[in-house]
């Protein structure tokens, strides 16, 4: 698997090794050991899927309490996804990056505990599969602003995006309890 640096060292792009002929394809998608020597030792204890679809918006999402890291990948379609660093003595602290995951490039986006998430759908529809390494924690569970004005991201969608009642009510990122 290869590792390519982000913006934000703790926050990785990993393309996995593709093995194809005209049957298909295989890959792997996690190797505990590959991880670790990719410098991504935790333990995952839970996997989830979502659907959305185009111009869907979601987050930007964290847990202040059982924070999880995310290890994301497309399956089908492509989106956008965020990690908005939230440890306030890290250095890259309100900093973001951003990756295109699709089910085409088969790239997954590593994103540590102590970062809040979102992403948009760019196709007409997407398979979003991600690993987490703790529990979901709903009364833990807060929501930044996806237009905050400090953070600025490009969400890289075309018209109008689709949010939930919950992401629109996002605190702004300067009111957001943060990671000491």
């Amino acid at each position: 698997m290869k590792v390519i640096p982000t913006s934000i060292p703790d926050m990785v792009l990993l393309e996995p090794k593709i093995f194809g002929d005209e049957r298909g394809f295989f890959l792997e998608t996690y190797s505990e050991k590959v991880l670790a020597a990719a410098g991504i030792p935790q333990r995952f204890i839970q996997d989830n899927q979502s659907y959305s679809k185009q111009n869907v918006l979601r987050g930007l999402h964290y847990q202040i309490r059982h924070p999880q890291g995310k290890l994301i990948r497309v399956v089908e379609g492509e989106i956008f996804d965020v990690g908005v660093d939230l440890r306030k003595g890290s250095p890259t602290f309100g900093k973001w990056h951003g990756a295109l995951l699709s089910a085409e490039n088969k790239h997954m986006l590593w994103i540590p505990p102590g970062f809040a998430h979102g992403f948009s759908v760019l196709s007409a529809g997407a398979h979003v599969l991600y690993k987490v390494t703790d529990v979901y924690s709903p009364e833990h569970e807060r929501t930044i602003l996806w237009s905050d004005p400090t953070l600025k991201i490009d969400w890289k969608i075309k018209g109008e995006p689709i949010i939930s009642a919950k992401d629109a009510a996002g605190q702004l990122f300067s009111a957001a309890p943060v990671f000491e």
